[in-house]
């Protein structure tokens, strides 16, 4: 494919009934970070238009950039510097394998496994067989020389028959977050249905339009994201792809997430209430209409005047203000709010891997936390805000010499401690 192209049919139902409901400032790949030495070369913007679709309404974005410019050059993020998720990650593996009564030997499998850090929690709860998926090669790598086997490629329904054939049928199979990143999920679904064992179980975590809608969170959406999820419209792709959501429950992580359980249709499993429940609150908080969605730009742009104001106010003051957290999102906030390297001198993030190099777009330096307390800026812009509390409790000392935190949304805030 080019190197980018604009989607004309709805991932979930197929419909080519879509409306064009918001354009957010085009950026380059929000985890595209830069050298030194690549600061000067030529740096492509995509389009970041969200489209709505008149039958089942879903939302998504419209151009969709090329996986392997995404994944396969240089993949910064991974899942294990993050202590917060880590713990989540544990505690779902516990209950799952308690809850569903997982088998030592049954086949446990991760479609998007990153650094493996989530079967690495099924390894601590007793699963002994376990493999995951991820387009990342290097991580894939890194996660099978650490004791995690991956499989370094985009999964797919081809790709699920050569690893049934290999590794045998899979008990259980997990994904945390990747489904919103993938082109042809229908493709994946079905490629998770032939994988599975007939009683096997397919458990995804992904994040929740209502937990955006309702917190201006609109920084998730980045090229990464091309599916902005509901469970409406997950019905309906499960059901035209021989699957069956039989429960789905809200969780916090990343913001604020579901966690959709599905088997093939027609499992001895019952579908509980809690499927038509969440419905009858997407449709009730408006997600089924699209001037839903206009209607949040204009409260995404309301957001960013009141954030550019307070800095510049500050700023005015000659007061020094940072980052916190070169999350993929932030490329998304800081493009469309219109923040660079005049208003944040550095931003500060627990990724080695992205320590010493240059944020997209606006080449801000990333660096370790050692520099916050080296250079004390007045005040500390939290761009990782979904991990707010704890980036908070970790840094009481920066807040004790009279540092200052700024939490961007929904209403732009100065935290004291």
């Amino acid at each position: 494919m080019a190197d980018f192209y604009l989607r004309t049919q709805c991932r979930m139902c197929e419909s080519a009934n879509l409306e064009k409901v918001m354009a957010l400032t085009p950026t380059p790949p929000g985890n595209n970070f830069l050298s030194q030495a690549e600061l000067n070369l030529p740096e492509p913007a995509y389009p970041l238009d969200l489209y709505f679709c008149r039958e089942c309404h879903h939302l998504q974005l419209g151009h969709v950039v090329d996986p392997k410019i995404l994944y396969q050059k240089d993949y910064f993020y991974v899942s294990g510097t993050s202590s917060k998720f880590i713990e989540h990650l544990n505690d779902y593996a516990m209950e799952m394998v308690r809850r569903f009564d997982l088998k030592p030997d049954g086949l446990i499998a991760d479609i998007g496994s990153n650094d493996g850090t989530c079967l690495r929690s099924f390894q601590r709860a007793g699963m002994k067989k376990v493999l995951g998926v991820d387009p990342a090669t290097k991580i894939a790598r890194r996660a099978t020389e650490a004791g995690v086997e991956t499989v370094g490629d985009f999964f797919s329904y081809d790709l699920a028959v050569r690893l049934r054939e290999k590794h045998g049928p899979a008990a259980f199979i997990t994904s945390h977050n990747a489904c919103a990143h993938i082109d042809h999920l229908d493709d994946v679904i079905r490629g998770v249905r032939h994988w599975l064992a007939d009683d096997g179980l397919f458990v995804l975590e992904v994040g929740y339009l209502l937990d955006v809608y309702e917190n201006v969170w609109f920084d998730t959406i980045y090229h990464e994201h091309l599916d902005f999820h509901t469970v409406a419209p997950f019905r309906k792709l499960f059901a035209r792809t021989g699957m069956e959501m039989i429960g789905v429950h809200r969780i916090s992580p990343q913001g604020g997430s579901i966690r959709v359980i599905a088997q093939k249709a027609g499992g001895s499993r019952k579908v509980d209430g809690s499927v038509q429940t969440l419905i009858n609150l997407e449709q009730a908080k408006g997600l089924d209409k699209p001037e839903t969605f206009v209607q949040f730009g204009v409260r995404i742009n309301e957001v960013g005047a009141l954030l550019r104001t307070l800095i510049q106010s500050l700023k005015t003051k000659r007061k020094t203000i940072a980052g916190y957290g070169a999350a993929t999102k932030s490329t998304t906030l800081l493009a469309h709010f219109g923040l660079g390297r005049d208003d944040l001198a550095f931003i500060v993030d627990d990724n080695p891997l992205k320590q010493g190099l240059f944020s997209p777009a606006a080449h801000i330096p990333v660096v370790a936390t050692d520099e916050l307390y080296r250079r004390s800026p007045d005040y500390l812009l939290i761009l990782a805000w979904n991990f707010a509390e704890p980036i908070m409790a970790n840094n009481q000392h920066y807040a004790d010499q009279g540092g200052k935190f700024i939490v961007p949304m929904p209403i732009a805030r100065i935290v004291e401690q």
